[in-house]
């Protein structure tokens, strides 16, 4: 059994986007630890003075709401209008209704991996792999592989992109002992189910599941023993944030807003709305039926009367109805709407993202409170606004996302293994990014700021997966990247061969300098324009992988 307070490490010395040559190879704690003081602020490393301008909305569209182009993209979204606006504006609605894009490559893939958990119901899941003789992580495993083959292969980019943002907002270890069973359960149910739907449902489904209950404890809660993890994150992670937390003051003494609701939350309300939430467990035992679904436990509920965020709960109410009166109130609370405003625009935008279009996204968020599509609204208004058309570079790739781009520039088609036992090296030299997926230990999930990933650790180690990548094959020596084959005959000289690759990998032009490395590290010194004997000589085939390889861990292909 993993720990879930062991972290991941990363480094801590800021690199500026151009620190490598282009021309060499190369928690807050555990998760059961109660806060009552707010969080230390990080100071983030301001963008650089001069950003490039935004490339070609097709370029702009496919790498912030996916993971970069792969064969066809570009040509396919230039083919959804005749200037960028409308192929952006058709893209954005095509992106937000998955369920009306053809994704038979991806679903093809998915069921030629074998994959025995994705379908199945908690229940099933708990009887195989709890309490039967299932391998016991085998649903984390299959839902992590998936994860990529989606990320990789799949047409639906934005909902992929949304479903690893969620999976980060409501982080849970997914390798842990009591997790990984019903992980699947979790991927499926909570967050793919909900990620273009209601902001309250998925508060929900999260509140109740199986998987977030064991992990934040809740699971053990009882009026002769309350557990206040759930709902110190509940506060602080997953509605209002520790922007709006207010300290120890008084209830009674938190200003109120124009609708009569306090402004922020206080260390009481997490108190209080702790004993709400009692007697929310699991159905783990053989006097209960030991199905391993959500449980309310009565006898263990704090029946007393609480006050929670201004809204007074009276005592003896009917079951589970104190927490859902707590959810209601974060979920409607004005606090929660721009906390989630920002995160989004966050991860989509920049890392300091114009209040502007946070307060639209917000107001659109509580306009929508009941809409079964209020997430995908608020999608809408940041996806279609001005700030997100006109933003490029403020936002660097994390491992997860330079390895899924890297592998759909590149048409990278090689088999993950799909054993339980996870003996695949592609796992192996993919998880010393920093970024095992799902393996976050602390409740905050993975950072998302471009400092956190452009510092030493993360980045050495993300270019060493690059030059892996390139160089894998199998026994018989054919590389499962396939560049020769897909570098067109014709195309032989060094300047030909770095613009095809460029164009490839990144959709529009580097920067002439960046450009101009690339070029002299094919050419060795010799004509730039002279043929080289690509198809003949092993040394100029090594090359034209290590030049790839470059442009994999150029400062350009970082940029989002």
């Amino acid at each position: 059994m993993e720990s879930r307070g062991k972290s991941t490490v990363h480094g801590h010395t800021t690199m500026t986007r151009n620190v490598h040559n282009l021309t060499a190879r190369g928690t807050r704690g555990n998760a059961t630890a109660m806060r009552t003081s707010a969080p230390t602020t990080v100071v983030e490393t301001p963008p650089p003075k001069s950003l490039p301008p935004p490339p070609a909305a097709a370029v702009l569209a496919l790498n912030k709401m996916g993971y970069g182009p792969s064969q066809g993209d570009i040509g396919a979204f230039n083919a959804l209008g005749s200037n960028g606006d409308e192929r952006h504006t058709a893209y954005v609605e095509q992106q937000l209704n998955p369920n009306g894009i053809d994704d038979s490559e991806a679903d093809a893939r998915l069921a030629a991996a074998g994959f025995a958990t994705l379908d199945m119901t908690l229940e099933q899941l708990w009887a195989n792999y709890v309490t039967g003789d299932g391998y016991r992580y085998r649903p984390y495993y299959e839902v992590r592989n998936a994860a990529f083959i989606r990320a990789l292969y799949s047409t639906r980019q934005l909902k992929e992109l949304m479903v690893n943002f969620w999976h980060n907002h409501f982080n849970v270890y997914g390798r842990d002992y009591w997790i990984a069973p019903v992980f699947s359960s979790y991927d499926r149910d909570v967050i793919r189910a909900n990620v273009f739907g209601n902001f309250r449902a998925m508060l929900d489904g999260m509140a109740k599941h199986t998987a977030m209950l064991y992990y934040l404890d809740n699971y053990t809660s009882s009026n002769a023993g309350p557990n206040e993890n759930f709902c110190r994150e509940l506060f602080e992670l997953h509605t209002m944030g520790a922007e709006n937390y207010l300290g120890v003051m008084q209830q009674s003494q938190v200003p109120l807003d124009n609708e009569g609701r306090p402004i922020g939350y206080v260390d009481a309300d997490v108190f209080e709305a702790t004993r709400c939430f009692t007697g929310w467990s699991v159905n783990n035992s053989s006097s209960t039926g030991n199905t391993g679904a959500f449980l309310y436990r009565s006898e263990w509920h704090d029946r007393f009367q609480k006050t929670v965020l201004g809204t007074f709960i009276p005592q003896d109410q009917p079951d589970l109805k104190d927490g859902h009166d707590v959810l209601d109130a974060l979920a409607s609370h004005p606090g929660t709407a721009r906390f989630i405003a920002r995160k989004l625009c966050a991860k989509l935008i920049s890392d300091d993202p114009p209040q502007s279009i946070i307060d639209q996204a917000a107001a659109v968020f509580m306009d929508n409170l009941d809409s079964s599509v209020q997430l995908k609204k608020v999608m809408r208004t940041i996806l279609n606004s001005d700030e997100f058309r006109t933003t490029w570079a403020e936002k660097a790739k994390n491992p997860f996302e330079i390895t899924i781009s890297a592998m759909r520039g590149t048409n990278s088609h090689f088999h993950f293994a799909y054993d339980a036992n996870d003996t695949d090296s592609f796992f192996y030299r993919y998880d010393d990014t920093g970024q095992p997926i799902y393996r976050w230990p602390a409740p905050d999930g993975y950072p998302d700021t471009r400092d956190k990933w452009q510092s030493a650790s993360p980045r050495v180690m993300t270019w060493r997966f690059a030059n892996w990548l390139i160089d894998f094959h199998d026994s018989n020596g054919n590389f499962y990247l396939d560049l020769l084959g897909q570098t067109p005959g014709n195309v032989r000289s060094a300047n030909e061969i770095a613009d095809f690759w460029i164009n490839r990998i990144l959709g529009y032009s580097m920067t002439t300098a960046d450009r101009t490395q690339i070029v002299q590290f094919m050419a060795q010194g010799h004509n730039p324009d002279a043929d080289l004997p690509l198809d003949t000589d092993e040394d100029t085939r090594d090359r034209l992988r290590a030049m790839v390889g470059l442009i994999l861990m150029s400062p350009t292909f970082q940029w989002r």
